[in-house]
């Protein structure tokens, strides 16, 4: 992921949450995340719930099943996670 959209994706969750997350922080919980994270629903829902506790922000369990749903009905995989991310941020 290019650094500027790095850091224009963290000002955006930060400024939508109003939360603070630090850059090491999302650092360090993505640098646990493999393409077996995005195949796995167990590993998918573990991401899902910690993004979750990182940004203070609940969510329920009908979002986490309509991400769970969406990662698997694209066959999401860490190549094209840049691309979503550029998606999300037009938003």
């Amino acid at each position: 992921m290019g650094k500027d959209l790095s850091k224009d994706v963290l000002g955006a969750i930060n400024k939508k949450t109003g939360k603070n997350i630090s850059e090491s922080t999302v650092k360090k919980l993505a640098s646990g995340v493999t393409d077996k994270t995005m195949q796995s629903e167990a590993e998918l829902r573990k991401l899902i719930k910690q993004v979750s506790d990182m940004a203070k922000v609940p969510v329920s369990e009908s979002t986490v099943n309509d991400i769970v749903k969406a990662v698997k009905a694209t066959g999401m995989n860490m190549g094209n996670i840049e691309t979503l991310m550029k998606m999300m941020m037009k938003k």
